[in-house]
């Protein structure tokens, strides 16, 4: 998280520069993608200017980005613990900003920069806490971005409030956007449901805070970097709102927690930063990581996105036979297959969802999972039979 300034000399765009980020590639280099006369460098650290690497960068070439911008915390003097011993606090210079007017501006320069490289499918992920995430959110939305959600990230473990003159800060606040009003735009609706124990994944997260291990250290047992991200934060917004070979930008790359669980989750990552110690760190971290194997990757797909097959195909291909009685798992409601696919039971034909509504009274019915055929002495949903289908289809 550290401030990319105008003032650095803008890269060639007809150069990528690689820098010692270069160890943190998989042994096997990867090929770059080309998109048009450009190629993107995949799985490496760029150095210098954030907005300058972005628009050296071919156009709608990134799959989604994770921004982590300085949070402008405008700390003024050391913070102390009540022992007296000092706070490893945030008071770096690429966080300093001459007031909020120059923090705006910084804001719009590297948002227009990221909505740029997008795809039109692409999202974008940016991370903030009460200091600027509002002021970024409205920069955000200014430069055509379509708020999606705003997640609340709550620190199982915050850090207290020493002073005691306001509440402890105990969480940070996400907004996920996408390119554009109405982009058709990657969300594992299904992925993160088993993450979540089979429940729907809420807006609110408890995940700790980087702490003990997971931290990065310098040489002389300092933390390399003030504001390190947890790898479980970026781990279920990469599973989230992204594929397996999809490329993730971070333009303020830190201490590299976006590399890292990219490279783990299979997909291919591009870092920019500025600061030198960070870069190095990164590049040792990332280096160090194994990335998951291909059948480990698989993700758990949504019922919308398989094959849609019609019940009529199920009785085309002979797997139920005109004439056959199909029931209720209880066994109490009954409907007789016709040939053409329609139920018949009751005097009521129609679909089968129809009939099962109409034999239970009910508004509406998914006839997939009512309806029951026998197999080996045993009802089992006609769901089944269409699930086969599905995964004929997709080889």
């Amino acid at each position: 998280m550290s401030a990319e300034t105008s003032q650095t000399a803008a890269p060639s765009r007809a150069k990528i520069v690689r820098t010692a980020a270069a160890a943190a590639r998989p042994r096997k280099a990867p090929r770059a993608r080309v998109v048009g006369a450009q190629s993107l460098p995949l799985n490496q650290i760029l150095s210098g200017d954030c907005v300058e690497r972005m628009n050296a960068m071919p156009e709608g070439s990134v799959d989604m980005i994770f921004a982590d911008p300085p949070y402008n915390l405008q700390l003024r003097g050391d913070l102390h613990r009540p022992d007296n011993s000092k706070v490893d606090a945030v008071d770096d210079a690429w966080d300093r900003f001459d007031g909020f007017a120059a923090y705006d501006r910084f804001s719009r320069a590297w948002l227009k920069a990221a909505r740029r490289v997008l795809k039109p499918g692409g999202t974008m992920w940016v991370i903030g806490s009460y200091h600027n995430i509002f002021r970024v959110g409205a920069a955000l939305q200014d430069e055509g971005f379509w708020v999606l959600n705003d997640i609340i990230w709550r620190k199982s473990n915050p850090m207290p409030n020493f002073r005691g003159r306001r509440f402890t800060n105990a969480h940070e606040t996400l907004i996920w956007a996408a390119r554009d009003e109405g982009g058709k735009y990657t969300f594992n609706y299904e992925a993160l449901k088993s993450l979540n124990d089979g429940v729907q994944m809420r807006s609110d997260w408890v995940l700790p805070i980087c702490s003990g291990g997971e931290r990065l250290k310098d040489d002389a047992g300092r933390k390399a970097h003030p504001t390190q991200k947890p790898e479980a934060l970026l781990h279920r917004i990469i599973l989230g709102a992204s594929q397996p070979g999809d490329v993730i930008l971070d333009p303020f790359f830190g201490s590299g927690t976006t590399g890292a669980a990219a490279r783990r989750l299979g997909r291919a990552w591009i870092g920019i930063e500025r600061e030198e110690a960070y870069r190095t760190a990164a590049a040792k971290r990332i280096a160090a990581v194994q990335p998951y194997d291909m059948e480990a990757l698989q993700t758990a797909r949504s019922r919308r996105a398989a094959p849609r097959i019609p019940f009529g195909q199920v009785v085309e291909r002979g797997m139920l036979r005109p004439g056959q009685v199909l029931s209720s798992a209880d066994g109490r409601r009954q409907a007789k297959l016709r040939a053409d696919a329609t139920l018949s039971a009751d005097g009521t034909t129609g679909s089968i969802h129809q009939v099962g509504a109409a034999v239970q009274g009910a508004p509406s019915c998914n006839g997939w999972t009512f309806w029951h055929f026998e197999k080996d002495g045993a009802l089992v949903p006609i769901d089944w039979l269409r699930q086969q289908i599905q995964a004929e289809a997709e080889g």
